[in-house]
């Protein structure tokens, strides 16, 4: 089934490029279906990279997905033009009488920064106040997911002396249960983070440890009550956006390692490969599966709610 972006989005031409079902606002109108409304928070300094990397994962699911984006208005992104922002992407305001199945909160270039030093942390916490009546469920992505657990459960994040940075394998916990039904014991995440989250600290919380790496510690958590699922890696990463990443360091002149497990023979002058990727569109065939079976057909009964 295809997904639903806004209209004349420029990531269209890479998504058709690729193969990616997109169907256009007025067909989508015609079908007798209900579509999944995802509310994405793009926080990324590259947004036409993650609308696409969301997108091709979301596209790949037998539903029929409407991706709606979203912005901060209290911080203006400085590598993305006002236009560009104003045509496609909604604020809280816009958004603030309607209801969606889930909120996405992505990544971020802040994580070294304590929370209340980030400069639309407030706006953050209102947003998830708000997502509490709005949005039946969440769903957070590297510092994303550590915003909403401290948000949540106050679950706090450290510090590491070097970046955790390149490709690790990571193993199911006994119980994974069905959002990582089909995974293998292990497999591969990228991960590119300056700071951790303590298994001890999610454990105190009354959280679910869905994966977890010996060597970058927890990698997905989940929810029992919410089912809200917190996911500190990047599977949906291209193969080449660790690259850009560590070129990205390197002109910036920090002193970042070669990413682990990546370039071909630890070599960075050979392409990588992007041996994650099937985990990522399995991963979310299953999420948006699990979002589907449990959601509300009514999603503003979300607001009568106790």
């Amino acid at each position: 089934m295809p997904i639903k972006v806004p209209d004349n989005l420029p990531a269209l031409d890479q998504l058709h490029q690729e193969g990616v079902d997109i169907i256009p606002d007025m067909l989508a109108a015609k079908q007798d279906i209900r579509p999944l409304r995802l509310l994405m928070l793009n926080l990324m300094p590259k947004k036409k990279d993650t609308e696409i990397q969301f997108a091709r994962l979301f596209g790949s699911s037998p539903l029929q997905v409407e991706l709606i984006l979203m912005t901060t208005d209290s911080y203006q992104p400085t590598n993305t033009e006002p236009a560009y922002l104003r045509r496609f992407y909604r604020r809280l305001d816009d958004v603030r009488d309607d209801y969606f199945d889930a909120l996405i909160v992505t990544g971020a270039p802040v994580e070294t920064l304590d929370f209340d030093q980030v400069a639309y942390w407030d706006e953050l916490k209102e947003i998830y106040e708000w997502s509490k009546s709005h949005c039946f469920r969440r769903l957070g992505i590297c510092w994303g997911a550590q915003a909403l657990m401290k948000l949540a459960y106050d679950v706090p994040k450290f510090t590491m002396d070097d970046k955790l940075f390149g490709v690790f394998r990571h193993n199911l916990a006994p119980d994974a249960g069905r959002l990582l039904h089909g995974f293998t014991q292990e497999f591969p995440m990228p991960v590119s983070r300056y700071t951790m989250n303590m298994k001890s600290d999610i454990d105190a919380a009354g959280l679910r440890v869905l994966a977890e790496s010996d060597e970058v510690g927890v990698g997905m958590v989940r929810c029992e009550t919410t089912q809200d699922l917190f996911v500190l890696n990047h599977l949906e990463y291209d193969a080449q956006t660790l690259a850009a990443e560590y070129e990205r360091d390197a002109k910036e002149g920090l002193d970042t390692k070669l990413p682990a497990n990546y370039y071909p023979d630890d070599n960075p002058n050979m392409a990588p490969v992007n041996y994650w990727r099937p985990f990522a569109y399995l991963l979310m065939s299953n999420w948006l599966n699990d979002l589907y079976q449990s959601t509300l057909y009514d999603l503003s009964s979300l607001s009568r709610k106790g």
